[in-house]
């Protein structure tokens, strides 16, 4: 019988090919979606987000409700935490993820497709982010985090409620019925996307991929004799344990977030070579490298900051419900809608 440990890699591996395969039928991708919206005048994919994120809060809060997980274990619901910081990186992750058309999952999806600028994408990123968690540049992020954070009583919408005098139950229901119900509305009062039932599709996907990590590392993971850290999707620092693990595989454990990495390239790689979809290409000049390669820099860098990505803050923080998740979400989101203005042009 396999234990929880291999259970949860196991299944890691298994929402990455899901989300891999998903990912290149669908287009699925935040910045994609808000070119569309800002720039293109097609809102289909940022509806499809904007699902996502719906059927992720619902389904992510009926877990923690009933009991099943604990998101107050994750990395998202400190008691402890820097809004300047979050904000900071949340724009540097934005901006960045513009210059290199699209973020760390885009890139591993693309990459299966055999888009081999998407490889720099992921080294440098992974680099940039590991210089950030541990190397030269994580003593200046200790010290900006030491010098800004905050103790707070409140670090979730639900939480926020009880202090109006509700219960747990009914503040979670509350929040999570609120925001489900203005996304959903959002999402579907667009005409072109109700009739677009493979956008419909990926954004249901994708949410419930969200909530399952949850599952799978919070209740399937739960050993009091090994424990596993209670997360789902996210892509910064599993892309850099990625790196590690392939130099360094002696002195690193497999986790969920390595194999959920490896099952996102292997998902869309199957994909693109079943459906006719994989070709390679690469970079068109020199200066268009170097502005790939210093975006992914900056999404190395602002998505430790940030505590994740355009997924793993924008859809699995954001699934918590953390004040925090909501701090770095309005930086990628500002980031993204800056980098847009001053890069309409960048190539897909």
């Amino acid at each position: 019988m396999e234990s929880p440990a291999q259970l949860v890699i196991l299944a890691g591996l298994i929402i990455g090919l899901v989300y891999g395969a998903v990912g290149l039928l669908s287009g699925f991708c935040l910045m994609s979606s808000m070119r569309g919206f800002l720039t293109d005048g097609d809102g289909r994919l940022v509806r499809s987000y904007a699902l996502a994120i719906a059927v992720a809060i619902a389904a992510s809060q009926f877990l923690a409700g009933k009991g099943m997980v604990d998101l107050g274990k994750s990395i998202y619901l400190q008691a402890t935490f820097s809004v300047p910081v979050l904000f900071l990186g949340g724009l540097l992750f934005g901006y960045g993820m513009v210059l290199s058309n699209g973020c760390g999952s885009r890139a591993l999806v693309l990459l299966g497709r055999g888009n081999l600028r998407s490889f720099v994408v992921v080294i440098v990123l992974a680099i940039a982010a590991q210089m950030t968690l541990k190397g030269l540049i994580a003593p200046a992020r200790i010290a900006l985090v030491q010098a800004s954070q905050t103790t707070v009583s409140v670090n979730s919408l639900p939480t926020l409620l009880t202090t109006l005098g509700l219960g747990e139950a009914g503040s979670r229901a509350l929040a999570a019925a609120a925001i489900v119900a203005a996304l959903i509305l959002f999402a579907f009062a667009h005409p072109v996307f109700r009739r677009s039932p493979g956008q419909i599709a990926a954004g249901v996907i994708v949410g419930l991929l969200v909530a399952g990590g949850w599952y799978v590392t919070g209740y399937l993971g739960a050993d009091d004799f090994n424990p596993v850290p209670v997360t789902s999707l996210t892509f910064i620092a599993p892309i850099a344990d990625s790196l590690q693990y392939a130099m360094l595989s002696t002195g690193l454990m497999l986790n969920f977030g390595i194999a959920t990495v490896v099952g996102v390239f292997a998902g869309s790689l199957v994909t693109a070579l079943a459906t006719g979809r994989f070709h390679l290409e690469g970079y068109s000049s020199p200066r268009h490298m170097l502005r790939s390669a210093g975006g992914a820099a900056l999404m190395g860098i602002g998505g430790v900051m940030a505590f994740g990505c355009s997924i793993g803050q924008g859809l699995t923080g954001i699934s918590t419900l953390a004040l925090g998740s909501f701090i770095a979400v309005a930086g990628i989101l500002l980031g993204t809608t800056a980098g847009l203005r001053v890069q309409p042009l960048a190539v897909a």
